[in-house]
């Protein structure tokens, strides 16, 4: 994984004094809080419905051991004994007193961490496939260019002040686990004729108005990738809307402009800065693509006794092959039945440290849905870890299952949200657990508002909390996909209360079951037969 060199660690270093003054000029009346929101959010600071929260950084969502104890400190220390995960593959803790931020922030800095750039109008935290490095079908480990997207757009003076946030997501094979083309602008890395490049995407989000990305370009050269990213970023910078919030995203710009017209602009920028040569030199990419040189894997044969049901059905669910013989990537749920789904305590991300340590060569992974990943462990040692996540009630066996439901904090935190998206999460997970493993693969979502941080638009289920009248009331959507198969989830009709909407999310999947063929997917059954006997099942009878 990257280590920070000098000018990293002096970056953040600077960072944390900077924020230490603005802070202590806030405490004093010095300095307005109209003046000071600008600043904090810089730092990843946000002021919710009863404290602030912070939101901390995890590029392409890696980590190693240290980290991981460091995130399990602050919680301790600064927030109430746990943190959120989040769909960013970043880390949230929401009770921060302003006070102390300064503090969390250098403790953040001594484990080369830190919470800039996760919010406000500039290029947010790099995302990526959480198996990235170990799955057998990708091109190449996507991560040194993640980071190098990081370092270039890290302070990056033209785009600090965005018309909107911008969030970047670079994958490397074509299974998507990253929701590429959700994002403003999507990478694939390929290989054409033998010569690494990128597949660009760009116009893609959720939000008020979700659209999936349309191709910009089939093909950029590996070392122009930089620099094309750039011109995409002068042609929105140039004409993104900065009148109407709720249409400066990049998304409203390349399809109201349209995408050829779109793609016209950015080649036209793109040839206009090749004279600049922007682009960082080869030496650079290759000084970051060697910290992510595979480890030094052992040399040991595929297979593991699979004799205990219960850890047989855990590996059935958790495991994802690795493309060294002889190991796996395990996913740790952090979504127990009736729990948050997300949230971790300090104890059991020290657990997560320790195992992490001992099992997967000192790396955690965060990923798009809200659970971890040790990415290699020993296929030998695999009983022995699941022994240890299960004694510390962190082995649900629910990877894409009904209960892995991905989940924003809602109005249980937020000062944005009109629903609480918490307490359905864990009823609908109570409701569908005894028919869980005989639904199979089904992934729910649930944002608490429009601004779609729960990814409502990309479940096969979703679900967004809206105010009807002062009171909470829930859509219900069906048919989303967030993998390369994507697709944007449809309203059934009218919302529900509370209560209805958990019996709603009963009533669609009791159809499923009734209709699919075979083994077929709750997503494919949907596609196959269209809206119509879902929406019969739900209102003809009411």
């Amino acid at each position: 994984m990257y280590r920070y060199d000098q000018y990293d660690q002096a970056m953040v270093d600077a960072r944390v004094a900077e924020f230490r003054d603005q802070v202590e000029r806030r405490l004093s009346g010095a300095m307005t809080e109209d003046q000071f929101k600008p600043l904090r959010l810089m730092n990843g600071l946000y002021l919710q419905l009863h404290a602030y929260m912070l939101r901390v950084a995890i590029p392409y969502g890696t980590l190693s051991s240290t980290q991981m104890r460091a995130l399990a400190d602050i919680a301790r220390k600064y927030d109430k004994g746990y943190a959120h995960f989040t769909t960013r593959q970043n880390v949230q803790y929401n009770w921060i007193q302003l006070k102390e931020t300064p503090d969390l922030l250098a403790d953040l800095a001594r484990v080369e961490m830190h919470a800039i750039q996760t919010s406000g109008n500039c290029i947010r935290n790099i995302s990526s496939d959480q198996f990235a490095g170990v799955a057998g079908d990708e091109v190449i480990d996507p991560r040194p260019h993640a980071e190098l997207l990081r370092q270039w757009s890290s302070f990056h003076p033209e785009f600090s002040f965005l018309p909107r946030k911008f969030k970047i997501a670079v994958i490397a094979s074509d299974a998507d686990r990253a929701a590429m083309r959700l994002h403003d602008i999507g990478i694939r890395i390929v290989r054409r004729d033998g010569v690494l490049g990128a597949q660009v995407f760009a116009g893609g989000g959720m939000g008020r108005t979700p659209m999936i990305a349309p191709e910009i370009r089939d093909f950029v050269p590996e070392d122009q990738m930089v620099s094309y990213c750039e011109a995409i970023l002068r042609v929105y910078n140039r004409h993104g809307r900065r009148d109407n919030k709720y249409k400066a995203r990049i998304k409203i710009l390349v399809h109201e402009t349209g995408a050829d017209k779109f793609r016209e602009e950015v080649e036209a920028e793109f040839a206009h800065m090749q004279p600049l040569d922007l682009d960082p030199p080869r030496a650079e990419l290759a000084r970051i693509k060697a910290f992510f040189a595979p480890p030094e894997y052992a040399a040991i044969e595929d297979g593991y006794d699979t004799s205990d049901p219960d850890f047989r059905i855990w590996a059935e669910t958790n495991l994802f092959p690795h493309k060294q013989p002889g190991y796996a990537a395990a996913t740790i749920s952090l979504k127990p039945v009736g729990g948050i789904p997300g949230d971790a305590s300090a104890e059991q991300m020290d657990i997560v440290a320790d195992l992490a340590a001992r099992y997967s060569m000192d790396e955690v992974r965060v990923t798009h849905a809200q659970n971890l990943v040790l990415p290699n462990v020993r296929q030998d040692r695999l009983y022995a870890l699941w022994q240890e996540l299960d004694a510390a009630g962190l082995a649900p066996a629910n990877l894409d299952r009904a209960s892995d439901i991905i989940a924003c904090p809602g109005l249980d935190y937020c000062s944005l949200a009109n629903a609480r998206s918490i307490p359905i999460a864990q009823e609908v997970a109570k409701r569908l657990a005894p028919i869980e493993r005989e639904v199979g693969a089904l992934q729910i979502k649930m944002s608490g508002c429009i601004n779609a941080c729960g990814h409502h638009h990309a479940g096969h289920i979703g679900v967004l909390g809206v105010d009807k009248k002062g009171v909470e009331s829930y859509q219900l959507l069906l048919g989303g996909s967030a993998a390369e198969d994507v697709s944007l989830a449809k309203i059934t009709g009218p919302g529900f209360d509370e209560r209805g909407i958990v019996d709603a999310i009963e009533t669609v999947t009791s159809v499923y079951r009734d209709a699919r063929e075979g083994d077929e997917r709750f997503l494919d059954t949907y596609r196959r037969l269209g809206m119509a006997p879902f929406k019969e099942a739900l209102y003809d009878k009411a």
